[in-house]
């Protein structure tokens, strides 16, 4: 939403204004301009109920005591407090909030640690979250996709191999091992590992020691592993697919990310987190979703998860005119039922079709409002805005990027405001 459409105290005396002097100046009112007028005061109505109710919404936000936070809230804002929420993170999951304290209290530990879950969970980003949090912070985080290469050319890129250990190699070559160093190494995809290569990796979790191939030399390595899988770890191991010891390597700590479709309280906050993200990198006005947009998004499965939710945004952004709506989905989810009178130029969904979407766009706009007036005074000094709002500031961050609002545009603005007000 841009600034300018937002109601405020100056755009509505400005039409009041308006509406006095087409009064003053007209001569005399036929029929058709009483009904202009009435539409015109009838509008003016709508503005100051509108009015009304953000100026109580941001007096409550300004005086009145905040509520008590539930159980679950209370732990999210803990780990915000910390700084211990990947990127995107902002519902209330029991099994969510679970595996981030879990993963907080074994960052600083050298145990190994399996990340369980779904494609496009983030367990990459849970990875070097851990890693940020470790002792080994200042070391060297090395990222492996398991299943990105073949079991001939694994043990190469884990290990090394030295100068003519095989047909191409002609030099010699460090291992993700060896490049970690002391740091962390994490291996994605862990049970996509071929049984020969499950047995090599468990002698270096046995030993703390590599050799590249082709060479006899024994290497000392003190990297510490983190592991990922999106498959069942503990029934292969039933099913004889992955060794049984080298599970329990790897899963001292064992955490599981759940799927969106059961964290579906986070799906419009990161709507809005991606529409926003979306509007800086494409260097574009941030995109509107209609509201039978917005619910499609709602109850859709997201086999993809929060990557899935991410890709969808940023095509509708890059796609769509000023308003996406179901026709900018991709084919391969888009509802049969959207027709070609969907796709007529310049068809202008209804805004709102409940009253707690056209209260919740009453309350995010204030909320914007809000937080660009207390930019402009800090003149974009988000530390110094935090302090005054008596909030977390990588929270207040994350709640300037979900209204697409960035610190930096409020830099100098007050002085400017000032001076064009003289």
């Amino acid at each position: 939403m841009k600034t300018g459409s937002v109601v405020s105290f100056a755009r509505l005396l400005e039409r009041i204004e308006i509406l006095r002097s087409g009064l003053r100046w007209a001569p005399q009112l036929d029929r058709t301009g009483v009904q202009r007028i009435l539409r015109q005061v009838n509008k003016l109505r709508e503005d100051v109920l509108l009015l009304s109710g953000v100026e109580r919404y941001k007096k409550r936000m300004r005086e009145k005591a905040p509520p008590k936070p539930k159980a679950a809230k209370k732990r999210l804002q803990a780990l915000m407090d910390r700084n211990f929420v990947f990127e995107g993170v902002f519902g209330e999951n029991p099994k969510l909030l679970e595996a981030l304290e879990t993963v907080e209290r074994a960052a600083r530990t050298e145990l190994p640690i399996l990340i369980e879950g779904e494609s496009g969970t983030g367990k990459e980003l849970l990875a070097k979250l851990i890693h940020a949090g470790s002792d080994r912070s200042e070391k060297t985080f090395v990222s492996v996709n398991c299943g990105a290469i073949t079991p001939s050319l694994l043990e190469s890129d884990l290990f090394g191999h030295v100068k003519g250990a095989f047909t191409g190699s002609v030099k010699d070559r460090k291992g993700k091992f060896e490049t970690a160093k002391d740091g962390i190494i994490f291996l994605d995809e862990i049970g996509e590992l071929s049984a020969e290569s499950q047995v090599k990796l468990l002698r270096v979790l046995e030993s703390g020691e590599i050799q590249r191939v082709g060479s006899d030399e024994v290497i000392r390595v003190n990297t510490r592993v983190l592991a990922a899988t999106n498959r069942n770890l503990y029934q292969m191991t039933a099913d004889g697919q992955f060794r049984e010891d080298l599970y329990y390597r790897l899963s001292v700590i064992s955490v599981t990310l759940p799927p969106l479709r059961e964290r579906t309280d986070e799906i419009p906050l990161l709507i809005d987190y991606f529409c926003a993200e979306a509007s800086e990198k494409l260097n574009r006005p941030a995109v509107r979703l209609s509201p039978r947009l917005r619910r499609f998004l709602q109850k859709h499965p997201f086999p993809g998860n929060i990557r899935e939710l991410r890709n969808i945004i940023y095509r509708v952004a890059c796609l769509a005119d000023e308003v996406a709506d179901l026709r900018d989905l991709p084919e391969t989810i888009r509802p049969s039922s959207v027709g070609p009178q969907d796709a007529v130029e310049g068809r202008a969904p209804s805004r709102f079709t409940t009253l707690a979407e056209a209260r919740k766009a009453a309350t995010d706009a204030a909320e914007k409002e809000f937080l660009e007036e207390h930019l402009t005074q800090t003149h974009g000094n988000v530390t110094q805005l935090a302090k005054h709002l008596e909030m977390n500031r990588s929270y207040l961050q994350t709640l300037l990027k979900s209204h697409g609002l960035r610190a930096k545009d409020f830099k100098g603005k007050a002085t400017s405001t000032k001076n064009s007000e003289r």
